[in-house]
């Protein structure tokens, strides 16, 4: 190979399922999976792959072919009727796009915290979908209205959700307004006056809404932080959708993650993490439809039931092996009944074959960054050396880990010293420095300050640590 070589040679892997390396059997199945819908529950540590498993199911199985269409029901308002288009009628009655789509981090400030993308209280973005901030806590947005909004005003505090915000700005003296509208959990819709005219007139002459576009994302990743999220909503209407003033019922249908997964993939990391939420799913496993309604009994959308909405998916869920008692049983046995239980391997033997397949990983990860030289032949011996080290630490003593997520972080670590002194290539020395500076923070507490300090009860403010804080409640009782 010679001093010349590096990991940019190694040819890239032809399909996502073949990226996956040292986990031969779930590979296997997986292809199984995607041939025949099967369900999958990955069983594992972190780390080891199994989000991939999943995204690489949903780029081989076939292209969603219906499209989930809401009509407005005129004798029944709160009942929207819903309709199945595929083949030629797919996409016939979509509405014609209007305006230009951007990031919600690309329209200003205020706008994004009017439609529900950023906190007012820490300036950081999330999906219009999550009212809470993931990040500090604080309330986005009510989800209810108060009797006094019109009465009280307070600076700062969490306002009702906007559909549509006005924005003026002046452009060469002359003022322009535009218009800012909600185009999905994470996308913003820009209208000119003159588009915004149009797309009120296309709505008043139109009295259908696409629910579930035929192009679509054949991935979708649910968390289950809330019930809307993976089961879908229908939005509060202050006006209680009066056919004047109000905003008629099926266009405040929100899809779940079900709904959205239908024909592809959907996929839940932690699945125990889902609690009550796991009957649900599993009624919409069974029955691969499930109704659509209001969330909150105080809102008006409490009373519209969108019924029956396709959710016909392949369910892949990823699990750590201690929490696999936190699987409701029914769900499991739906699972392992029409699908398969997949144990992932922690480590594979150390062979001139798998070591390949490590160059070949390194190879992927610099490539999947974008930002970071590819290594060279030593580097990527140091790299080999650091997999086999973890795996004898865990026991397995002539073996390469598979933990591969710790080695990623390794490889952009010292792909990033490399770039900071402008080398063509990772060497073994950035490698060196990478693993010293991945150290947890525990262990550079121990490293740095010695286990006494640590063990003597100060936290790194001065504070008592929580072990300390637990020995004076002890003493003062």
């Amino acid at each position: 190979m010679g001093g010349t070589w590096t990991t940019a040679q190694l040819p890239q892997a032809a399909s996502p399922l073949e990226q996956i390396i040292g986990q031969d059997e779930a590979v296997r199945i997986a292809r199984v999976a995607a041939k025949q819908k099967r369900h999958l529950l990955l069983v594992g540590p972190p780390g080891t792959g199994k989000s991939m498993i999943a995204q690489a199911i949903a780029s081989i199985i076939p292209k969603p072919a219906q499209e989930i269409v809401l009509v407005h029901n005129p004798q029944e308002p709160q009942k929207p009727i819903v309709e199945i288009k595929s083949g030629a009628d797919a996409g016939e009655h979509a509405e014609k796009e209007i305006g230009s789509i951007t990031s919600p981090a690309q329209v200003p400030f205020h706008v994004s915290v009017k439609l529900g993308f950023r906190c007012n209280h820490c300036g950081t973005m999330s999906k219009s979908t999550i009212n809470v901030c993931p990040a500090c806590g604080y309330e986005k947005f009510r989800t209810e209205n108060s009797p006094f909004d019109d009465l009280v005003a307070i600076h700062d505090s969490p306002r009702m959700r906007h559909d549509r915000v006005r924005h003026a700005a002046y452009r060469d003296g002359v003022e322009e307004v535009l218009y800012f509208e909600r185009a999905g959990p994470q996308s913003v819709r820009v209208l000119t006056e003159k588009q915004a005219r149009e797309k009120s007139m296309q709505e008043q002459k139109k009295h259908r809404k696409v629910l579930i576009p035929l192009k679509r994302n054949s991935f979708i990743m649910a968390t289950g932080a809330s019930e809307a999220e993976l089961l879908g909503d229908v939005m509060h209407d202050p006006y209680g959708g009066h056919p004047e003033v109000g905003i008629l019922p099926y266009l405040r249908v929100v899809p779940g993650a079900v709904h959205e997964a239908h024909e592809g993939v959907l996929f839940i990391d932690e699945l125990g993490t889902l609690g009550h939420l796991q009957r649900y799913l599993l009624t919409a496993m069974q029955e691969k439809k499930f109704t659509i309604t209001g969330r909150n009994a105080s809102s008006t959308g409490a009373t519209v039931r969108a019924e029956n909405v396709p959710c016909d998916f392949i369910f892949v869920s990823a699990v750590n092996i201690n929490d696999l008692p936190s699987i409701l049983a029914p769900l499991r046995s739906r699972i392992s009944g029409s699908g398969y239980e997949v144990l992932f391997a922690t480590h594979m033997p150390k062979t001139e074959e798998n070591k390949a397949k490590l160059f070949k990983f390194i190879a992927q990860e610099i490539r999947k960054d974008g930002h970071i030289p590819h290594a060279d032949l030593e580097a990527c011996e140091a790299i080999a050396h650091e997999a086999h080290r973890r795996a004898a630490a865990e026991g397995n003593t002539d073996a390469y880990t598979l933990r591969l997520r710790h080695l990623s972080g390794i490889i952009k670590i010292a792909g990033d010293i490399a770039a900071s002194h402008d080398a063509q290539a990772i060497a073994k020395e950035d490698v060196a420095e990478a693993i010293s500076k991945s150290k947890t923070v525990e262990e550079q507490i121990s490293s740095q300050y010695g286990g006494s300090w640590w063990k003597a009860g100060m936290s790194d403010y001065g504070a008592p640590s929580p072990a300390a804080a637990k020995k004076d409640e002890r003493e003062i009782r």
